[in-house]
């Protein structure tokens, strides 16, 4: 409760959601009592929502599984997935609906779940250490510790011990799957396992990683292509060789692109072993583990193009790694359409201007910059004497739609991306190959973001 109103205290919530999390919470506690699944919680800087894919694409079909969606990552959207809901939002009456559905499987007994995959965020200070004092993990899953939220937290060692907060909160098996790779991550292995053998608080670690010491390790990464189309080939996904515990064997990922994105698959390896799950079974599985929406999703693109679709946000790294990407494939033309990378404050301009130079280094042919701050990509590029015929500038995503539909060709492999405010998602729509998909592959697509156009930001 400390803990709690020191979170309110910090970031000034309304009384109303104060109650409305205490309510949610307790209806959690009852539904947990009840039905007692196993919890596996997934925190971390980035990755989350990646690695409780691959976990759920691994568990479904073993067992009854369920997994928060969109940012039910909170304290109102975990309690609410845990009772198996969406949130009530304005409307009384909708939560007057939740209450009395909760009344009803905690009198009555439902096929519930047996696992439940939680990914939980954390912005400010105590918000994992308030989620893991009513949900008891039986697996904690810890994907990266760098520097994001640092408005709240000031240094990275601050999220480092509020991101570890899952991994003490464990129950007596304490098994944490943890990604060794991580510089912040392995000095907090290292610092439990120089404990005494006999101290009841150490935890059994499960490690991933490219590292040799990882227990569960990715080697020989590549890339696969499919058959040639009008004398192209086009990128497929990755595929990479499984090492655990000295035998290897091979895992495609059919619909990933990014390399960091192994990291997820490698989370899903580590639960799959933890149910008892043999390797070739996993690996299975995993061929049909997906990018959720927006997040390097490769999509067929008209005019036998492949649109790379990471519209869901985009940071400065975020960025950088997704320009690596589209260097690294085969293509006939790579083509960028970036929006804006948004609160980004004095470093604007120098990030911007470094996304130009990063697109020279991976071999970009066309620029199509959205938005006034990407501006500055655009006047670095000219000063680098690329193109200018090559350059296009947009004031906002609907502007760039006519442009990109002329100029795309077959084999052209297209880049989409900008922050979540600058509405890229709109881009990928108007080029996709099959627009009858969108609401299953493409990012806000729910009626609250459809029926609101783009705001300049």
């Amino acid at each position: 409760m400390e803990t709690q109103n020191k979170i309110i205290k910090e970031t000034g919530k309304a009384k109303k959601l104060v109650l409305l999390e205490k309510i949610l919470r307790f209806m959690a506690i009852v539904i947990l009592k009840k039905y007692q699944p196993k919890v596996i919680g997934i925190t971390g800087s980035v990755g989350k929502t990646s690695a409780k894919e691959a976990i759920f694409t691994v568990l479904n079909g073993q067992v009854k599984v369920r997994k928060n969606e969109k940012n039910y990552n909170n304290e109102i959207g975990l309690p609410l997935t845990i009772l198996g809901v969406k949130s009530g939002e304005r409307s009384i009456i909708k939560w007057l609906e939740i209450f009395f559905y909760w009344l009803v499987i905690a009198i009555f007994p439902i096929n519930y779940p047996d696992v439940l995959i939680l990914e939980m965020g954390a912005d400010h200070p105590g918000d994992i250490k308030y989620l893991a004092s009513f949900i008891k993990c039986e697996m904690a899953v810890i994907t990266d510790i760098s520097g994001s939220h640092l408005e709240y937290f000031k240094t990275v060692n601050r999220v480092a011990k509020e991101k570890w907060e899952l991994v003490k909160s464990l129950r007596k098996k304490r098994r944490a799957i943890v990604n060794l790779d991580n510089t912040q991550i392995l000095k907090l292995v290292t610092k439990n396992q120089d404990q005494k053998k006999d101290n009841p608080k150490k935890i059994n670690f499960l490690t991933f990683g490219f590292s040799e010491k990882a227990d569960i390790k990715a080697e020989e990464v590549l890339y696969n292509y499919s058959e040639k189309i009008e004398n192209i080939e086009r990128v497929k996904g990755l595929s990479f060789k499984l090492n655990y515990q000295g035998t290897v064997i091979p895992v495609r990922l059919n619909n990933v692109l990014a390399k960091h994105n192994i990291y997820a698959a490698l989370s899903g390896v580590a639960v799959g072993l933890e149910f008892k799950m043999n390797l070739v079974e996993i690996a299975k599985a995993l061929e049909n583990f997906s990018m959720p929406c927006g997040r390097m999703k490769p999509i067929l693109g008209m005019n036998n193009t492949l649109i790379i679709d990471d519209s869901y946000n985009a940071s400065p790294v975020s960025t950088k790694a997704a320009l690596k990407v589209l260097g690294e494939i085969k293509s006939n033309r790579r083509i960028v359409v970036l929006g804006d990378m948004l609160e980004l404050g004095v470093d604007t301009e120098a990030e911007h201007k470094l996304i130009a130079r990063e697109f020279l280094k991976n071999k970009g042919d066309i620029f199509l910059a959205v938005g006034q701050r990407m501006k500055f990509a655009t006047e670095e590029l000219k000063r680098l004497n690329f193109s200018t015929e090559k350059i296009f500038t947009y004031k906002n995503p609907n502007e760039a739609i006519e442009k990109l539909q002329k100029i795309i060709q077959s084999g052209d492999v297209i880049l989409v991306k900008g922050s979540q405010g600058m509405r890229m998602e709109k881009i990928v729509e108007s080029i996709i190959k099959n627009p009858s998909d969108i609401k299953e592959i493409l990012c806000r697509q729910d009626e609250t973001w459809k029926s609101s156009d783009w705001e300049p930001v």
